[in-house]
Order: C-alpha cells, then structure tokens, then sequence
C-alpha cells in the first residue's frame, strides 16, 4: 500500500444559504485567474446558465468549474482548483449531496448581515456528515446592515451544535478542526478578500482573492490515493450533448482512466458490463475540452455510455470494485402529473400532449434527478411525482412547459408515513426574517397553520428572527399569504426536521372560487358587474370553460358565474351611456402562485402560453351532486 498526494489539485465545493451570493464569488475567482480569453463577453452569475436559473436568481442545479491558480501562494507551479458551485436551496438537497461527493473540502460562505440560515445549516450538517474541511468566508462585508462579528460568532456555534448532535453518528468528527475555523473576509461582488476584519459596512483591506487561494491551497487537502489500487470512479452527474449523447461526470478516486480504455460499468442492481471510454474530456474554466487520461482526483466527464446514471462506478475491468451508493433526503412533497384534459387541449399546433411523451420526460428526469422519484398510480395518462419540496417540482413543470409540453398538474400533497400503526406526516423548521411589527400576524397565521414556535431572538436593528416548527401541509400557499401580510419585507425559509404525528385539518384558504358556468370569452359587460365581490384572474377577451376557475369570491364557499355575458344592444340611447367605468385589474398567477391556490379538488392546466386553474370536476351538476352526497355523509 503505497499512498500519493496530488498537490498540483484541490477540489472545493462553494456552499451556502441561497442568495448569499456564491455564483458572484465563482465569477471573481474565474476573473482573477485570467480564465478567460480578453475577447470574451462575460456577463454577471455566468455559472447559472439556465434560463430559470437568471430569472430567479437562483442556482438549481450544481456545476463545476476548473479555475488555474499560478498566484504567488502557488510556489511557482499551476495548481489545478475544481470548484463546485452547489445550489443553497434545500429542494434541491440531491444536487447539494452530489457536489459533496466530488469534492476534498468546503467554503462556507455567509452573509455578513443575515448571518447562518436554514439551508447554511442543511449544507453544513452533510458536508461535516462527509467529514469535510470547512473555511468560513464571511460575504457582502461592505452591506449597511453587516454585524460582521456576530456572525461569526453564530457561525461558530452553530458548528458546534451540529458538531454534538453528530456526535453520536460520525464518532471521528475532528473537533479540534471544527474549533480552528479560518475566516475570510470577502466581497464577492468587488473580488477582494481579507484575513483582517473590516469595520461593518466596509471592504476588505486587499483588492484582489488572494487569500482565499492562501486558504484553499493551505486548509483544503490535495487529493490522496493509493497507487496500488485498479481504477475506482463514482458517476455525480450527467449531461448530455447532440454529438457524443449521454455525458456522466466522474471523480476519479484511484487509477487512472484512458481516452478508448474498455472499462467494467458497476449497475445499481449489482450487473458488471464491460463498456469502452469513446471521449475523455476535462474542465477549463466553462469548457470541456478533449483529454488522453486522467489520474485519481481528476473531475471528468466521459462519453460511450448509453444509460449510465447517478452512483454508479467505473471501475477495472479486471479488478472491479464498487464504490457506496450516493444517498439523497427522502421526498416530502408529491404531485400528479398528467395530460392535458382540458377542452382547450391542442389549441395551437406543435404542443406535446400524449401521455407517452409525457412519461418519457418524467423518465429523463429520473436519470439526472436523483432527488425526484416516480410513481404509478395506475393511470395511463398521469403520474404521481415526488420530491424534497414544493419549489423543486414547481421547477420541473415549468420547464417542461417551455419544452413545448401540455399538461394537468394536481396540488402538492404531503407523503406520509405509517409508524406504529398511526399515519406520521413531514415537519419542517421554519427561520422567519421580519420586521417586529409583524410578529402579532405572521404569529396568528402559523397558528391556523399548525406551527409551534420553536425560539424568538431580536437583534435590537427592528428585525426580529422567529423560528417555528410546521407540518410541511401548513406551507403549501404560506409563502403568498406570508408576503402579503408583511408588505413583501419579510423573509421565510424552511429545512426538513423528521416525521411527526399527523397534525390534523389545516385550512389554507380562506376564500372560496370563482367558476366559470359556460365555455365562451370573457367580456367586459360580464366582469363589470361582478368586480365588487371578487378578484379576476382572467382578461376581457380571454377564452374560458365551464368549470375553469376565473377569479377569488370574498366568502368561503364557491360561486358559479357567467363570464360571458354581452350587453343587450337596442336602438334606445340610454341616458348613463356617456358615464366611464373603470375596471379593476386582474390579479395575474404565476405556476407556483397556483399550485398554492388550488384546492383539493381543483388541478392546474399548464400549457406554454397560459397557466391556468380549473375543477377536477368540469360539470357543475356532477359537482353539486358530490358535495350534497359528502354533506351526507358528515352529517
């Protein structure tokens, strides 16, 4: 056994609280290390590469890039850095735990005013999980509001805490490592980083990243192996390409691996097949560029593979010795998904609406998405889909909206549990951010909501940070609610606390539907007359169907209405003709906004032009009917 070090490599995950801006620290490092040609055009967050992922500002999925560090903390040869820029939001927990799997060490990077948040504390319980090296790197210095040392300070204890309740689980947690934080100050937006601590509000004292190098390069072990072992790779990631067609990433853990080297393929059911290695590429800052070999700690990607995916090795085919499973967070939210049964289905050409299409989209996602998991409910037309939350299916959906697709989602549910006979339903802690004249109604409406109000510390700056645990049901439509209550200043996030029992009925809404009663278009004359006792969800002019929902009634119970209607034109003039009446604006639903109106027996019609929602049931009558047989039987 003959053990080598890499010390021309490090590999490195970015992680953090979404938000907290690791992506702008990723563009600052490619920058500083001249990563790019001088004709490049480099536009702002160039990691998040998705369409969605710039329109929401945040990152979705992990991806990795290879920065070259010849700086003078460098000893005179290029080291090699692969950074992983992981996603902050605990939906996306699978890609979070992929990137940990690839990487020798972490950079935990904190707001300098919001201090650790839910997900700062769901990255750092798997990367200490991992056993990995943490350097604290305390971002947005030069904010107004920074209290730079307190958020150390809460950092550090938080450490701690995590570290004495995986004391128990991982017994050789390296305290000593753990009390020894390096920090670095930073400013990712203006490229500079510090070991000295800048006044609050203030930037660093240097102008450029160097010591975050000096940190990386100095706390961040060199990728060890021994060189006596055959090839052992782990498939993280996959991709996919027009030319080379399926793309798996792989860190190699030992050996070396060849550009046309047949290789053993180690399935997750156990079968070896021998396959060959078509294309060898490597990372250069965003590219991937074409490769003869790659030695153990390299992060590659291969092609050759047709149906490869996530966990499995790549191993010696005369030698081959699997690697461990990568584990994910069991899903807590699910959702049906099928064809689009609506009767304005197909209405513009070239849509996707067959069920075999359908589900051969929802399989593609299963190979890339090791958090999502499908389920048949024994429909040939819909699938019930399920994941670590509301957001990350929400995303899903869209994008196959923008892929062209025609589809009818139902409202998220919960995925339960039976433990000792009694049904156990998904918790979650909830961090509130808001300022302290909201505490009487962000308190009331978790109440409704079955939340228990875990702690409460005020900061004394007028913000006061509540922490609650809630039944994962009470936070499907909270967030609208929560925003409107604290004038959208408020801040809300929420991480997986375990199963508990089932908490009882929740209420989410309280006002009932508007119905359309008729199929026509909407008209003014129609919508006039009933805007005082509603909120619109559709324009004059838009096409509607008896049973899509059109509006929100300011009561609680339902109310089927004709939108339809057209002003009786006589020959009379009429005396108030000359009179103008102003209509109100309709309220416009994002996807996410309703999935979180929707009621149990409502669904929402996704197409590429409109998202809409509608009844279950279309027919009136069949409703009316349902209801009065289950006012029966309550009775």
């Amino acid at each position: 056994m003959a053990i080598a070090t890499r010390t021309d490599l490090r590999n490195v995950a970015i992680v953090a609280h979404v938000d907290h801006g690791k992506t702008t620290l990723v563009d600052a490092m490619l920058r500083q290390t001249n990563s790019f040609g001088s004709h490049a055009h480099l536009e702002d967050r160039i990691m998040d590469s998705n369409d969605l992922e710039r329109e929401k500002g945040i990152t979705i999925l992990a991806k990795n890039t290879a920065v070259s560090y010849d700086g003078k903390h460098a000893n005179g040869s290029p080291i090699t850095i692969n950074v992983i820029d992981t996603p902050g939001h605990a939906d996306f927990g699978g890609e979070v735990e992929r990137g940990l799997s690839m990487v020798d060490g972490v950079v935990l990077l904190v707001d300098a005013s919001e201090g650790p948040l839910p997900q700062t504390r769901f990255v750092l319980r798997k990367a200490l999980e991992a056993k990995l090296p943490v350097i604290l790197l305390v971002n947005k210095t030069d904010r107004p509001d920074a209290r730079i040392d307190a958020v150390v300070h809460e950092t550090q204890d938080l450490l701690l805490g995590l570290a004495s309740d995986l004391h128990d689980d991982v017994p050789d947690l390296d305290l000593d490592g753990i009390l020894d934080l390096p920090v670095v100050y930073a400013s990712g937006r203006n490229g500079a980083a510090s070991w000295n601590r800048p006044g609050d509000g203030e930037l660093p004292d240097n102008p450029d990243l160097e010591p975050l190098f000096e940190a990386i390069l100095n706390h961040i072990p060199a990728p060890t192996y021994d060189t006596e072992l055959p090839l052992q790779a782990h498939v993280t990631n996959l991709d996919a390409s027009p030319f080379l067609g399926r793309i798996a990433l792989l860190r190699v853990f030992e050996g070396e691996i060849k550009k046309g080297q047949t290789v053993a393929w180690m399935k997750h059911d156990g079968t070896v097949e021998n396959v060959r290695i078509t294309e060898l590429l490597i990372t250069k800052a965003l590219d991937r560029v074409p490769a003869e070999s790659a030695k153990a700690g390299d992060i590659v990607a291969v092609a050759g593979i047709e149906n490869i995916t996530i966990g499995e090795t790549i191993a010696d085919m005369n030698d081959p010795r699997a690697l461990p499973v990568i584990t994910v967070d069991d899903p807590a939210i699910s959702m049906t998904i099928g064809t689009n049964t609506s009767p304005l289905v197909g209405k513009v050409k070239g849509h996707k609406l067959t069920g075999r299409m359908v589900k051969d989209r929802l399989d593609r996602e299963l190979i890339g998405n090791v958090s999502v998991k499908l389920v048949d409910i024994g429909r040939p037309d819909a699938w019930e889909i399920q994941g670590r939350g509301e957001l990350a299916l929400a995303i899903l959906v869209e994008n196959m909206r923008r892929e062209g697709f025609e589809l009818t989602v139902g409202k998220p549910q919960v995925v339960t549990r039976k433990i000792d006979g009694a049904t156990h339903e998904p918790f979650e802690h909830l961090t509130i951010d808001a300022p302290e004249e909201y505490l009487g109604a962000i308190t009331q409406l978790l109440a409704a909501r079955k939340g228990r109000m875990d702690g409460m510390t005020n900061h004394g700056t007028g913000w006061v940070r509540m922490e609650f645990i809630v039944p994962s049901r009470g936070l499907i439509g909270f967030r609208t609610e929560f925003l409107t209550i604290t004038r959208g200043t408020g801040i809300a996030n929420a991480i997986s606390h375990g199963y508990g029992p089932w908490a009882g009925q929740i209420i989410t809404r309280q006002n009932g539907s508007i119905v359309a009663d008729r199929t026509g278009v909407a008209t003014p004359f129609a919508m006039m007359a009933l805007q005082e006792r509603m909120a619109f969800f559709v324009q004059p002019g838009d096409e509607v169907y008896e049973g899509m929902v059109v509006g929100e009634n300011s009561r609680a119970d339902d109310m089927d209405v004709n939108v339809t209607k057209e002003k009786q034109l006589n020959n009379i003039r009429s005396s108030t003709s000359e009179v103008l009446e102003r209509m109100t604006p309709p309220r416009e639903l994002s996807l996410e906004e309703c999935l979180e109106f929707a009621r149990e027996d409502e669904c929402v019609e996704v197409t590429p032009e409109k998202v809409r929602i509608r009844k279950v049931e279309l027919e009136q009558n069949l409703r009316a009917r349902a209801a009065s047989r289950l006012k029966r039987q309550n009775e």
